[in-house]
C-alpha cells in the first residue's frame, strides 16, 4: 500500500501483530498487543551453492551457523555458535515457565470450583435440615392445638371421619411454606427489624448468619483470611445447636455453677469477678445497687466481698494474707527418718581474747592476719575432720561490743558454745554478754581458758569470776567443763575437742536429712561479679542446687553451692555452712531459709513478707494522733542531729555499725543513720548523701568511679574504714562538734554602791567602790538587794573620776551605770562576773 508519492508509510518493516500473555503475582495474567518482526530471508550468493549443497547432503555434521561475511565485525564463528544455543536455551526456558504457569492457574482454577462446590453442597444440606426442623415444629404445634382444643363427643368423631392423612400432610406443607416465607418459626419468637437488617446486611457481603463464608472464594479473599482467627467447628456446632433449640422454640439456660470463692481482707473488684467467674460489670451493678460507686480496679472490704458473692450464689471462704507462709510449714519428722549431724560450736568470748586464734590453731589455718585490725569482724563459718574422724562445724563471732546482733545470732543456731576467756585479763564486759546469750539460747557451755602460756595467766581466777555470773566449772564442783588451752603452743586442743566430743555425744544431735532444707543465714552480702550471697547453715534437710527457696524478703533458686573451702558442691546436708549464689536480693542476717516446691510460692512469700514489712515500718514512724505529731515534731526540734550513710561489705557489719551509731548522743545530739546496706557505694549514694548534706562511711568497701566523679563534683565526703571502732570514734567526734558549748560563769570582783547620782543624757549613775577583785566594762553585772538578784545586764559605763576606762581594781572607787536599768539604790551590792565557753564532748 502506497500514499501519493508512492512511497510506504512509516512502520515496522515487515512487522505483524500479535498477543503475548503477562503473568503477574497471585495467578493473575494479562494479554498484551504486540507486534514482531518478519523474519528475514537470506538469499545466498551464486558462489556459495555448491556450500550450501554440501551441507544439506551431509546432515550428520552440524550446519554452520551464520556467515562470516554476515557476521558482524570482532565476533568468531565459535562465539557466535555459543550465543545461539544460550538464546535458544533462554527461549526453551520461557517456554517451560509458561506451561508450568499456565498449569498452576489450572490447577488454582479447579481448586476454586472445588471449593465453591462443597460450600453450595453445605449451604444446600443446612438449608434442608432446617426446612426440616420447621416442619417438625409446625407438626408439633399443630397436634398440640388440636389435643388442647375441646370439643364434644360427637363432634370429635365426625372431625376424626373427616380428617384424613392426606389433608394433614398438605396443612403441614403449607405451614413450612408459610414458615419459609416468612423466615420465622410459627409460634417462636419473631425477629426484630434490627436483627433482619443486620443478617440481609451480612448476606450482601458473601457471608452467612453463622459466621462462615459462602459464595464464591475470591483470590484476594482467600489471601486475606489465612492469617485471620476461625471459628472452630465445635463452635460451629454449638451455634447450630442454639439455632435449632430457637427454632423449635426451646429456651436453654446454662446451669448455675456455685463455687468457693477464696476472699482475703481486702480484694480488687476485678479479681473479685474472676474468682466468681461472673462478669465485672455485673459486680459493679451489684455494688451499685449497695450505693457503693465503684470501678474494677477500686478494693472493696471482706465483708462486702462476702455479701456479693452470697448475692451471685457462691460460698465465701475467708482467708487471711499470711496463709501464702502456710506452704513451708514443716511436719515432725519420724524417728525413724533421722540421722546423726554434726554439732555446730560457736567461739565466743571478749575482744582479743584469742577466739580466732584458737580456732586457727584447730584448723590449722591462718585467718587472723586477713582480719583488718587484728579482730573479727564478720562470721566464720567452718568444718573440722578431727583426727578421730568426727566432723565438727565451727562459728567463729567477733567479741566487738558492736557485734552484739551476730554474738546473739551465732548463739541461736549453735549445739554448743565455747567461751574463750583470757587467763591473764579473766572475765570481761563482752564475756559477761556472751554467758548472757547462750544462757537466753538454752545451750551448754564449756569454758577455754586461753592464754596459758603467758607468765601472768591465772586460770584459778577465771573460774573464781565465773561464780559471780553462775557459771560454775567442774574444777569448782559445777557441771560446765573448762579446759585450759593455748592458742600460741596447741596447749590443751586435744582436750578441748575431747570435750566438744563428749558434750555432743551426750546431746545426740539428729536431724532427717530427705527432706526440703531449712537453714539460718549466717552472712550475706552483695559480691560485685556473684551479686548477692549468703552464707547459710543447713539445720534441716538437704540443699541442692536448683532448689527453690524463700529467705526473709527474698527469694531465689540455687545456682551454686560453695564449701568452706572454696569449693563448688552439689549439696548440703545438716550442719553443713555452705555460700549460696541464685539470690534476688541480699537477704537479712539471722533470717531462715526455707526450700518451696515452685518459684511462684517463693515470689508470693516474699512479696507478702515485704509488703508487712513496709506496714510495719510505716506504722512504727506514724504519729497516731495530732498531738503525738506536735510533740514529735517539738521533740525533734530541740535535737540536732548528724546524718550519715554506711555501705559496708557484708549484712552483719552494716548492721551493727548501724545499730552502734544509733546509741551515739544524748538529749541534745544524736547520729541519724539514712541508709545502711551492702556493696559498693554508688551514684545513687552519693545523690542521697548530696540531698541530705551527710558524709558517706563505706566500711570495707569502695566508690566506684562515676559515685567518685559525683561525690568531687557534689562535694560529698567519702570517708573508707576498715576498723569498726575507728568508725565509731570519727562518728562521735563529729557529733560532739553539734554540741552547744558550754557557758560557764567566773567571779571577778564585788562592788558596793556608796551614792546614787543623777547624770544628764545618762541617767541615774551609781557611785561605787569595788570591794573585792575586778571591776571591768566588758563583764556581766548582777544587782543584789537583801542578797537577792533583782536585775541581770551588763554595764553602759565604767568610769573613773571623769575619765572612761576598761578596769577598776580591788579598793578603788568608780561610777557605773546599767544599760535599760535605773533602779538603783544606796547600798546595793554590784556581782562582777565573765562567760566562758567551754567545747563539750560525748561520752
Amino acid at each position: 500500500m502506497s500514499d501519493k508519492d508512492g512511497k510506504k508509510p512509516l512502520g515496522l518493516g515487515g512487522a505483524r501483530p500479535g498477543q503475548v500473555k503477562q503473568s503477574f503475582s497471585h495467578g493473575r495474567t494479562k494479554s498484551v498487543v504486540v507486534e514482531t518482526k518478519r523474519k528475514r530471508v537470506v538469499v545466498p550468493k551464486p558462489g556459495a551453492a555448491a556450500a550450501s549443497g554440501a551441507a544439506a547432503d551431509n546432515k550428520a555434521k552440524p550446519a554452520r551457523l551464520g556467515d562470516p561475511s554476515r557476521r558482524p565485525a570482532g565476533i568468531s564463528e565459535e562465539e557466535m555458535e555459543r550465543r545461539l544455543k544460550a538464546l535458544a536455551a533462554a527461549k526453551a526456558n520461557e517456554a517451560e515457565e509458561a506451561r508450568k504457569r499456565e498449569e498452576e492457574e489450572r490447577k488454582r482454577e479447579e481448586e476454586r470450583e472445588r471449593r465453591r462446590a462443597e460450600a453450595e453442597a453445605r449451604e444446600r444440606e443446612e438449608r434442608e435440615r432446617e426446612e426440616a426442623l420447621r416442619e417438625k415444629a409446625e407438626e408439633e404445634r399443630l397436634a398440640k392445638e388440636e389435643a388442647e382444643k375441646p370439643a364434644p363427643a360427637k363432634e370429635k368423631d365426625k372431625q376424626a371421619a373427616r380428617t384424613r392423612p392426606e389433608d394433614d400432610q398438605a396443612a403441614a406443607q403449607a405451614a413450612a411454606a408459610r414458615v419459609a416465607t416468612k423466615g420465622v418459626p410459627v409460634g417462636g419468637p419473631r425477629k426484630s427489624d434490627r436483627e433482619r437488617a443486620d443478617r440481609e446486611r451480612d448476606t450482601r457481603k458473601g457471608g452467612r448468619e453463622d459466621g462462615r463464608r459462602s459464595g464464591k472464594l475470591t483470590l484476594s479473599e482467600a489471601l486475606a483470611g489465612e492469617g485471620g482467627r476461625q471459628r472452630s467447628l465445635a463452635a460451629m456446632k454449638r451455634k447450630q445447636e442454639k439455632a435449632r433449640q430457637k427454632a423449635m422454640g426451646q429456651t436453654v439456660r446454662a446451669e448455675k455453677v456455685s463455687r468457693e470463692v477464696q476472699l482475703p481482707d481486702q480484694i480488687v473488684v476485678s479479681e473479685l469477678a474472676n474468682r466468681m467467674a461472673e462478669r465485672a460489670a455485673d459486680v459493679i451493678k451489684a455494688l451499685m445497687k449497695m450505693g457503693m460507686m465503684v470501678n474494677v480496679n477500686q478494693t472493696i472490704d471482706a465483708e462486702t466481698a462476702e455479701i456479693i458473692i452470697e448475692e451471685f450464689g457462691h460460698k465465701a471462704v475467708r482467708v487471711s494474707d499470711a496463709d501464702v507462709e502456710q506452704v513451708i510449714e514443716q511436719e515432725e519428722d519420724r524417728p525413724e527418718d533421722l540421722r546423726p549431724r554434726p554439732p555446730v560450736i560457736t567461739i565466743m568470748g571478749h575482744v582479743d581474747h584469742g577466739k580466732t586464734s584458737l580456732l586457727d590453731a584447730i584448723r590449722k589455718t591462718n585467718v587472723v592476719s586477713g582480719e583488718a585490725g587484728g579482730i573479727t569482724q564478720h562470721i566464720g563459718a567452718y568444718q573440722v575432720k578431727t583426727d578421730s574422724g568426727a566432723v565438727l562445724t565451727f562459728l567463729d563471732t567477733p567479741g566487738h561490743a558492736a557485734f552484739t546482733s551476730m554474738r546473739a545470732r551465732g548463739a541461736q543456731v549453735t549445739d554448743i558454745v565455747v567461751l574463750v576467756v583470757a587467763a591473764d585479763d579473766s572475765v570481761m564486759p563482752q564475756t559477761v554478754e556472751a554467758i548472757n546469750h547462750a544462757k537466753a539460747a538454752g545451750v551448754p557451755m564449756i569454758v577455754a581458758i586461753n592464754k596459758c602460756d603467758k607468765p601472768d595467766a591465772n586460770p584459778q581466777k577465771v573460774r573464781t569470776e565465773l561464780l559471780q555470773h553462775e557459771v560454775v566449772v567442774e574444777k569448782m564442783g559445777g557441771d560446765v567443763q573448762d579446759v585450759e588451752v593455748s592458742a600460741k603452743t596447741g596447749k590443751g586442743l586435744d582436750e578441748l575437742l575431747e570435750a566438744i566430743a563428749l558434750q555432743a555425744e551426750i546431746l545426740e544431735l539428729k536431724a532427717n536429712p530427705n527432706r526440703r532444707a531449712r537453714g539460718a543465714v549466717i552472712e550475706a552480702k552483695l559480691d560485685v561479679g556473684r551479686g548477692p550471697v549468703a552464707t547459710v547453715l543447713v539445720q534441716n534437710g538437704t540443699l541442692r542446687r536448683g532448689d527453690v527457696f524463700v529467705v526473709g524478703e527474698q527469694w531465689g533458686k540455687v545456682r551454686a553451692l560453695i564449701n568452706d573451702h572454696g569449693d563448688r558442691v552439689n549439696e548440703a546436708g545438716p550442719s553443713v555452712p555452705v555460700e549460696v549464689l541464685g539470690l534476688h536480693g541480699t537477704p537479712e542476717a539471722g533470717d531462715i531459709l526455707n526450700v518451696v516446691e515452685t518459684e511462684a510460692q517463693a515470689r508470693e512469700i516474699a512479696e507478702y513478707r515485704q509488703e508487712a514489712a513496709r506496714d510495719k515500718r510505716a506504722a512504727a514512724g506514724a504519729a497516731k494522733t495530732l498531738e503525738q505529731l506536735m510533740a514529735k515534731a517539738k521533740a525533734d526540734a530541740n535535737v540536732a542531729e548528724l546524718p550519715v550513710l554506711v555501705k559496708a561489705d557484708v549484712q552483719g557489719s552494716a548492721e551493727a555499725i548501724a545499730q552502734a551509731l544509733e546509741k551515739i548522743g544524748n538529749d541534745e545530739v544524736r547520729v541519724r543513720v539514712l541508709h545502711s546496706g551492702v556493696g559498693a557505694i554508688t551514684e545513687t549514694d552519693v545523690g542521697l548523701a548530696e540531698a541530705s548534706g551527710a558524709p558517706i562511711l563505706g566500711f570495707n568497701v569502695r566508690a566506684n568511679a562515676p559515685a567518685r566523679q559525683a561525690a568531687n563534683q557534689k562535694g560529698v565526703e567519702i570517708r573508707y574504714y576498715s576498723v569498726i571502732y575507728d568508725l565509731v570514734d570519727d562518728v562521735k567526734k563529729a557529733a560532739s562538734g553539734l554540741l552547744k558549748a558550754e557557758v560557764r560563769e567566773n567571779f571577778i570582783g564585788y562592788a558596793e554602791i556608796r551614792e546614787v547620782f543623777k547624770v544628764s543624757g545618762v541617767g541615774k549613775v551609781a557611785g561605787c567602790l569595788v570591794t573585792e577583785g575586778v571591776a571591768r566594762r566588758s563583764a556581766g553585772v548582777r544587782l543584789l538587794r537583801d542578797n537577792v538578784v533583782i536585775h541581770e545586764g551588763t554595764l553602759k559605763t565604767l568610769k573613773r573620776f571623769k575619765d572612761e576606762v576598761k578596769e577598776v581594781q580591788s579598793g578603788q572607787e568608780c561610777g557605773m551605770a546599767f544599760e535599760n536599768y535605773d533602779d538603783i539604790r544606796k547600798g546595793d551590792i554590784i556581782e562582777i562576773f565573765e562567760r566562758e565557753e567551754v567545747e563539750r564532748a560525748l561520752d
